[in-house]
């Protein structure tokens, strides 16, 4: 516990003093929430309906720090270590795989939390976006749609020879789920055939949950979507402790 602790730490300071993730995890959702906030404010989601488009896209801005923390910025600072041979320096202390990358997985967690936190009390004092359903459920499935997307990074960051191999990797999972998944775009606008498509992103699968669980609404089929996410946080685990690569 103690070494998690100082990793922790120590990664921590770093990762702040490069500024991105602040930018892209935080800052960036925010932008994006004052932008449809001004556009859209408190207009209904669809004619007749009773909940405002950013109760409708609250989750979907919520998964954007995700997305920022688990594809890109996880990914390439593993990567990056390998590259700069910091990774072996690691190898020869105490330090395992499990526990770097646990350090490196609990930063993003941070972000994504201090996003949260962000997005809530403006949504809530501006625009008065409250919940309509169960807050319980919907910090239940951001959690698991986090904890998912994260464990894709993790693989990526786990077994990518190099930065640029990561970059590369972490370009083609981010900004398909970016764009198509419902973080930015909304899912509903999308043709049906990209809906059937990028329906086997888990982060689609994710803002499907967070957005019924947010707004009320019957969930179809909800296991589905769960046992696709635990899935695929169990399969992008063992991939990257397993085949984690020192240098």
């Amino acid at each position: 516990m103690k070494s998690f602790v100082t990793l922790f730490k120590n990664e921590l300071k770093l990762n702040i003093r490069n500024m991105n993730m602040i930018i892209f995890a935080v800052i960036m959702p925010l932008v994006v929430l004052i932008i449809l906030g001004i556009f859209y404010g408190t207009k209904p989601a669809a004619d007749g309906a009773e909940y405002t488009f950013l109760e409708q896209s609250f989750g979907a801005l919520c998964t954007i720090s995700i997305c920022a923390g688990g594809l890109m910025g996880l990914p390439l600072v593993v990567a990056e270590y390998r590259e700069r041979k910091i990774l072996k320096r690691f190898q020869v202390t105490p330090v395992s795989p499990f526990l770097l990358l646990l350090v490196e997985f609990s930063i993003y967690v941070v972000y994504c939390i201090v996003s949260m936190m962000t997005l809530f009390p403006v949504t809530m004092l501006i625009w008065n976006v409250r919940i309509r359903g169960s807050l319980t459920a919907f910090l239940g499935c951001w959690l698991l749609t986090m904890v998912s997307t994260l464990s894709i990074g993790m693989t990526v960051g786990g077994v990518a020879k190099n930065a640029k191999s990561a970059g590369v990797i972490a370009s083609v999972l981010y900004f398909p789920m970016l764009f198509f998944s419902g973080a930015t775009l909304p899912f509903e606008v999308m043709p049906p055939v990209i809906q059937k498509i990028v329906g086997i992103f888990p982060l689609t699968q994710g803002i499907g949950l967070m957005k019924s669980a947010f707004l009320g609404l019957p969930i179809d089929n909800m296991w589905v979507p769960i046992v696709i996410m635990i899935a695929v946080t169990m399969i992008c685990m063992g991939i990257s402790v397993r085949f984690f690569k020192w240098e």
